[in-house]
């Protein structure tokens, strides 16, 4: 099958479309617990595995999971919240040592014009009471 160069509708030609980015999935503490139960009762051999297999789930997130249900019951299977864990006073702290950074700069322009008006003056022969 040949194709004529300046004929644009080629079947064959891939499509230029993005293919839209892979979502995180998120499991909710029902699910992991019924997973779980699932994988703590299967008896037979390769039992485990097929449900690994039918759920798309890798024995390490399992792992973990078992983790959290040990550690804090079915509180702990509840999804968290990723990435760090910042306190709500830590954006005031952060807010307040900026602030104080820029204080401190005006503060030290200030100080500088001051200096520089007294040089001025001295070298005017102003007297400071004059200067007031």
């Amino acid at each position: 099958m040949s194709h004529d160069p300046k004929d644009r509708n080629f079947s064959d030609t891939p499509d230029p479309e993005v293919e839209p980015r892979a979502v995180r999935r998120q499991y909710t503490s029902e699910y992991k617990q019924r997973i779980l139960d699932a994988i703590d009762q299967a008896s037979e051999p390769g039992e485990k595995g097929a449900i690994l297999r039918r759920e798309g789930l890798y024995s390490q997130l399992i792992s973990k999971w078992r983790q959290q249900r040990t550690r804090g019951g079915a509180e702990g299977l509840k999804s968290q919240r990723r990435g760090p864990k910042i306190a709500p006073e830590a954006n005031e702290i952060a807010w307040l040592k900026q602030e104080n950074g820029r204080l401190r700069r005006k503060l030290e322009k200030a100080e500088l014009i001051i200096e520089v008006q007294k040089k001025v003056s001295q070298i005017l022969g102003m007297d400071e009471s004059e200067a007031s």
